[in-house]
């Protein structure tokens, strides 16, 4: 097993161009033919599901059991419900889990029918402090009291009609990327394309090094996770460990590393798998990664999916640290490089327990008592 050297120029560029591209849940195909495009240029050969997830394949010396690392293509946004009565101009509803105060003064775009593009800013429906003074410090927040000031000449619903845009229109948000010379990396969007930039990273360094595997091991990106349905219609039955790649989230209250990789032991839907946690953590000490542990309360990933799919799976989540998740987001390289030094070594790491091979069966190697 081997601490691979991984190319940060690629996994920054990668997460550069991912970034320009406006993947809202439901709207995810410019992002999912990226990312086949960068698997084809590794030489990596992958299938995609009718709506567009992808599952790439490294091979290995066996093919059961096997593993799977998956990571979302699609991003919070937005969509058009109606229209306010007194300017027309659009209400909107949020697309995945986010707030209406990270959605005040968001610079974004609506892709209507026939391809049409039209920029615009969300705003509360009182944004004028020479109009309504202090009122608008005690305005709600709420994506009922917001509304989508278009970069067109309306004055009215129909106005708005005649210009192309409808109810069911998605709305992306401008990801406004800044890379600092230090390593940070503010953005939108970080989840989860700074996730996906370090799974491929992660997958040129096997690939680059010549390293033969253990198991097959599929990479998998979802197109719904901020949805809630990731990984529940992209798996096969020959997957034994399903190890999900998302963002930690970094506050006084949680333990998520800044700059290292963060080993999550429980979300919302409940603890991890006990012994794919300790193998990871076990990988980190062994190769001096800096790393945590940490609990999230209000959090669930691809993982959650998949096993409400009724998939028997170990599963585990690896992240990247991250400020201000689901808001304007923050992230260090540090971070992303040791997550990617990870996933490569679990890549190379062996099946944690034969008996994995078969869905059900006698008790094998499975330790009897902890």
């Amino acid at each position: 097993m081997k601490d691979l050297d991984i190319d940060i120029a690629y996994l920054r560029r990668v997460l550069k161009e991912l970034l320009d591209i406006a993947s809202p849940t439901g709207m995810t195909d410019h992002a999912v033919g990226y990312v086949c495009h960068e698997l084809e240029a590794l030489e990596i050969p992958f299938e995609l599901t009718r709506r567009g997830a992808i599952r790439a394949d490294l091979k290995g010396r066996r093919t059961t059991p096997d593993r799977a690392i998956v990571t979302h293509v699609d991003t919070l946004g937005a969509i058009i419900k109606g229209f306010h009565a007194a300017n027309g101009w659009p209400k909107v509803s949020p697309v995945g889990s986010w707030s209406a105060r990270f959605a005040e003064g968001a610079r974004c775009t609506v892709f209507s029918d026939g391809d049409l593009r039209t920029t615009g800013t969300l705003l509360p429906l009182m944004a004028s402090g020479h109009t309504y003074g202090d009122a608008i410090d005690k305005q709600p927040v709420s994506w009922d009291n917001l509304e989508l000031r278009l970069d067109a000449r309306v004055s009215n619903e129909q106005d708005v009609i005649e210009l192309g845009i409808n109810i069911g229109d998605l709305i992306a948000i401008d990801p406004q990327p800044f890379f600092a010379p230090n390593g940070f990396i503010c953005s939108r969007h970080l989840d989860d394309k700074a996730g996906v930039a370090a799974v491929l990273a992660a997958a040129k360094a096997v690939l680059a090094s010549g390293t033969e595997l253990p198991m097959d091991c599929h990479l998998l990106f979802t197109i719904s996770e901020e949805v809630g349905i990731g990984a529940s219609h992209i798996l096969t039955g020959d997957v034994a460990e399903l190890l999900s790649v998302d963002n930690g989230t970094i506050a006084s209250v949680q333990n998520t590393s800044d700059f290292g990789v963060t080993i999550a032991m429980q979300d919302s839907t409940g603890p991890f798998d006990w012994h794919l946690t300790r193998s990871l953590i076990g990988l980190c000490q062994r190769f001096s990664i800096d790393h945590s542990r940490d609990v999230f309360n209000h959090y669930r990933s691809d993982s959650a999916a998949a096993l409400e799919a009724g998939n028997d799976i170990r599963t585990a989540l690896v992240c990247f640290g991250l400020d201000a998740s689901h808001g304007y987001e923050r992230a260090h390289i540090d971070s992303l490089h040791c997550l990617a030094r990870l996933l490569v070594l679990y890549m190379q790491s062996p099946a944690l327990f034969d008996r994995d091979a078969k869905a059900i069966g006698p008790i094998g190697d499975l330790p009897a008592a902890e």
